[in-house]
């Protein structure tokens, strides 16, 4: 007989939020399934607020992708070209100089993510960290995914740990959360069946919060994932946070299909403002252990960022300047944000605009 998720069920989850009392995941998959979208995200209102007040954080930062260039070529990517593709690039030391330069004043993070280029090795990428250290002296490094991590491991024939700890020494100060997709072994092995398994993914976040190096969490959703896997995908996340305390944040990223393979041989849509809001607000319900859940807003548009404030997001990410992941794969929102403009979107929503850091450190806040 089919659950049925109505007013009832509704606030038994209320009373079960309201006494502190975790949810499981039956209660995970009703509340993907619940139709009122609204009393929902009201209730993710209010865990956030008992977590971050009327605060909501944005960085001044700077994304750099240094290649292209991919051995996996995922069927959910439009980023990755092979090697010798018209369009295929890596650059230089001193073209990631210029990047990082010319990313603004003010910017207090440099974040690098690239394709897994096997020209380039490991002393490629800690010159870069290392680089960007001496260029911007003071700002915060969160690079490469674990996916690239496990990558230069295997080229290099060492562990993740010490990879991880070259690029510690280097200057690297955390993770970004890119590579997590779904964990599902049935998912990725439709969208990217090249890339690690989710429990490897989870092991080099683990191995990196030992470290000291936190790290953010993502889902890459909005394609051939059930309920049910986008749940347990969330489960995960929060039993290696009960381990670790690692995740600075959780980013739940909309998949955009143009480009992509998926589009072209399955024509998937892609999630809905719906799905978008739904999607950020039930991973606020369920990842308890999580201080921050950040809306994106290059995936969703600054304006359903700016709604999501009132679905449990606490954080609108940052000004960027230059994006090509999302770009690639036909995202419509421009490139870059100013600062000024992410304070107006969030005293629009009745928020406290609160500049941050890479670890959520407060750089100033407007009243």
């Amino acid at each position: 007989m089919k659950q049925v998720y109505g007013d009832e069920w509704l606030a038994g989850i209320r009373e079960k939020i309201l006494a502190g009392e975790r949810l499981d995941r039956a209660d995970g998959i009703g509340l993907f399934g619940h139709p009122d979208l609204l009393a929902v995200g009201e209730l993710a209102a209010l865990v956030n607020a008992r977590k971050n007040g009327d605060r909501v954080r944005f960085i001044v930062n700077r994304h750099v992708n240094p290649t292209n260039v991919c051995v996996n070529l995922c069927p959910l990517c439009a980023f990755g070209r092979p090697a010798g593709a018209a369009d295929a690039y890596t650059m230089s030391a001193a073209e990631v100089d210029a990047r990082v330069a010319g990313g603004g004043a003010g910017i207090t993070e440099v974040h690098m993510v690239a394709g897994l280029n096997p020209a380039l090795g490991l002393d490629y990428y800690l010159d870069l960290v290392e680089r960007v250290r001496r260029l911007r002296p003071g700002v915060l490094q969160q690079s490469f995914t674990a996916v690239e991590i496990d990558f230069l491991a295997a080229r290099e024939g060492l562990g993740i740990e010490e990879v991880l700890r070259r690029f510690k020494l280097a200057g690297l100060t955390s993770l970004p959360g890119g590579g997590a997709e779904v964990f599902s072994p049935r998912v990725r092995a439709l969208v990217c069946p090249k890339k690690i398994s989710g429990e490897r993914w989870l092991e080099v976040h683990e191995t990196a919060h030992r470290l000291g190096l936190p790290t953010n969490a993502t889902m890459l959703y909005g394609h051939v994932e059930t309920i049910g896997e986008r749940v347990d995908h969330l489960l995960d996340l929060r039993a290696l946070q009960d381990r670790t305390g690692g995740f600075l944040a959780f980013i739940p990223l909309a998949f955009h299909p143009r480009n992509t393979a998926l589009a072209g041989q399955n024509g998937f849509p892609g999630p809905t403002g719906v799905d978008d809001l739904r999607m950020l607000a039930g991973a606020r319900l369920i990842l308890d252990n999580f201080d921050h859940v950040k809306a994106f807003w290059i995936m969703i548009g600054p304006k359903l960022a700016q709604v999501s404030l009132s679905f449990g997001v606490d954080d609108l990410d940052g000004t960027v300047v230059e994006e090509r992941i999302t770009h690639a794969a036909g995202a419509g929102t421009e490139e870059g944000i100013s600062r000024a403009e992410l304070e107006r979107l969030i005293r629009a929503a009745g928020k406290i605009p609160v500049e941050r850091d890479t670890l959520y450190n407060a750089v100033g806040e407007a009243v």
